[in-house]
């Protein structure tokens, strides 16, 4: 029998639909035995840089401890319930993390989840799941 997830990446930004997605990535790695692995990707947001792009406030340290505080808490949760599971925290523009990361470990199949953000609301924020499908070299799986 062909095993068709053996390493399942699933991103999470700490929304609902997030935590949708992370239960979906938790069913399929339990049902195909596959790796769990949870990444966050985290950016200084464009706004904190001001008019000029620079600012002289160290703004990363910290997001990044929020972020770490965040996916840690997320870890723990997994594996207070049993779940084995790896986790990365990467800076970075999120789709481009998220696709980046799923070829270094070697994923087979990436869960995400959608807003489901429409009209304006989709052209200014952007759609990190859709860039995900679209680039990433495994089989993605969108969840709302």
């Amino acid at each position: 029998m062909i095993q068709p997830f053996a390493k399942v990446l699933v991103a999470t930004d700490f929304s609902e639909q997030a935590v949708q997605a992370v239960e979906r990535a938790v069913d399929v790695a339990h049902r195909f035995n596959a790796a769990l692995h949870v990444v966050h990707v985290w950016e200084i947001p464009v706004t904190a840089y001001g008019p000029m792009g620079v600012t002289t406030i160290d703004l990363s340290t910290p997001i990044e401890e929020a972020a770490r505080t965040q996916l840690d808490a997320v870890v723990a949760g997994l594996r207070a319930r049993g779940i084995d599971v790896e986790s990365s925290l990467v800076q970075g523009v999120a789709w481009d993390g998220i696709v980046s990361l799923a070829e270094r470990v070697g994923a087979d199949l990436v869960v995400v989840g959608t807003h489901g953000r429409t009209g304006v609301r989709r052209v200014l924020m952007g759609s990190v799941a859709e860039r995900v499908v679209r680039h990433a070299g495994c089989a993605v799986l969108t969840v709302r």
